[in-house]
């Protein structure tokens, strides 16, 4: 039901955005959030939209060179990451949730997407 894609090779210092795109039209007003994994490490939390608040939310590690971002129809989210480092290599999942009452814990959504795989080289 959510399909994450966008991930791929980037230098380091370079851009990517990622996509998440929601297979039924009931999730445009979901609140929905985008995790990330490290090899050896657990799922930790980048960002996050809120559709009844309209307000964003951000790890402190991407705060101020990452955007998450709704297409109007809303079925979309999008994950634009700026000025890139290698430990942002992660695989990076979307997921929804009718109203994530903690936006940045995972357990907050009930919908996840199959993830994509970002690696950074130096």
């Amino acid at each position: 039901q959510l399909q994450a894609s966008g991930g791929g090779l980037v230098q380091a210092g370079g851009s990517l955005r990622l996509s998440c795109e929601a297979s039924e039209r009931t999730f445009s007003t979901y609140d929905m959030g985008w995790f990330r994994q490290a090899p050896g490490k657990e799922r930790e939390f980048v960002a996050a939209t809120s559709w009844s608040s309209g307000q964003t939310y951000y790890a402190d590690f991407v705060k101020g060179r990452s955007t998450i971002s709704r297409d109007n129809a809303g079925t979309t989210v999008y994950l634009e990451m700026k000025s890139m480092k290698p430990e942002d290599t992660a695989v990076y999942y979307c997921a929804a949730d009718l109203r994530a009452r903690r936006p940045d814990y995972s357990g907050s959504y009930d919908y996840w997407g199959q993830g994509t795989l970002v690696t950074v080289s130096s």
